[in-house]
């Protein structure tokens, strides 16, 4: 993953943690919580094995 799509991904979830604090349907609340804890996890993933080359090299 590029940069620019890491930093797209981390404003896609603040997008979203902000529409989570604005939302009043309670299961809205929670399905927006999902995916930002999806997003969070792909964003972990897809850091992890950059940052191992840097600690190797």
């Amino acid at each position: 993953m590029t940069e620019r799509q890491f930093r797209e991904l981390e404003t896609d979830i603040a997008r979203y943690r902000l529409l989570e604090r604005e939302v009043t349907d309670p299961l809205a609340a929670c399905l927006i919580h999902v995916i930002i804890q999806e997003l969070e996890a792909d964003l972990q993933k897809d850091r992890e094995p950059g940052q191992r080359r840097c600690r190797d090299g």
